[in-house]
């Protein structure tokens, strides 16, 4: 099966000001990886229409799969599903399966207009489940909608994992040295560009009262067998240039 990319879409004012933090993207891009999904993009929009219908339209054409977080709830300036159904030119209605939940679950009298709100979305879409709070996310095409909040969109993405196409899992395996990047980047690259099956990513850490620094070389990709020759090809290539390297981590 060829590569399979994806990308996520953070929705919300809150991001861009730096009242939130966002930590969603972290849970996505290693619970992807374990399927063998790339996540190869990562853009941030305010709450506003147009901007989150120009990068929909883009982001859905480009990547096999389009994650959204944010911008689902009652309130003003939740107005992710009608973005959707404008990108899609999809008509925007009430989700009757998901108006029947909840109003299973609230008390008589108590699905209010904000509620309510939280139904809607383009005709034809297909909810995703969530069991803490019951209000759904949803799929139309290749694009799922998340809520914000880490702990609701986490839950809800285990959800979303069943319905994705799965290929070999990712494999990285890091190796920590204690040489410079500069003195490194030219080996690296010669190991990159014989090896194109993988990725290799230089990652660096300072001690600044010591005067020292580390870096952590990152290798990542499906067929282990040339991950492993790419590691030992790190290690020689530090060694020769003086330095020390061992691998500190390997992800499966």
């Amino acid at each position: 099966m060829s590569k399979i990319t994806s990308s996520v879409l953070i929705i919300g004012n809150e991001i861009l000001s730096g009242r939130t933090q966002e930590i969603n993207v972290k849970f996505i891009a290693m619970e992807l990886s374990k399927i063998g999904i790339s996540l190869s993009e990562v853009r941030v929009v305010p709450d506003i229409n147009k901007q989150i219908i120009f990068a929909l339209n883009e982001l859905r054409k480009k990547y096999d799969y389009v994650f959204t977080t944010g911008g689902i709830g009652p309130t003003h300036d939740d107005i992710t599903s009608e973005c959707v159904s404008k990108a899609l030119k999809i008509k925007y209605e009430i989700n009757q399966e998901a108006y029947h939940l909840l109003k299973e679950y609230y008390p008589e009298g108590h699905l209010n207009e904000g509620r309510v709100k939280m139904t809607k979305m383009p005709k034809g879409s297909k909810l995703i489940k969530n069991v803490v709070t019951v209000a759904p996310g949803f799929c139309i095409k290749n694009i799922f909608v998340l809520p914000g909040v880490p702990k609701i969109m986490q839950v809800m993405f285990k959800e979303v994992i069943k319905k994705l196409k799965k290929t070999k899992p990712i494999i990285s395996i890091t190796i920590n040295t204690n040489l410079y990047e500069s003195i490194m980047a030219k080996d690296l690259d010669i190991i990159q560009n014989a090896h194109i099956e993988c990725e290799i990513g230089s990652y660096p850490h300072f001690d600044f009262n010591r005067r020292s620094a580390s870096v952590n070389v990152v290798v990542s990709g499906k067929k282990r067998k040339i991950i492993i020759l790419v590691k030992k090809k790190i290690i020689t290539a530090v060694k020769k240039l003086g330095g020390k390297a061992r691998e500190i981590s390997s992800e499966r």
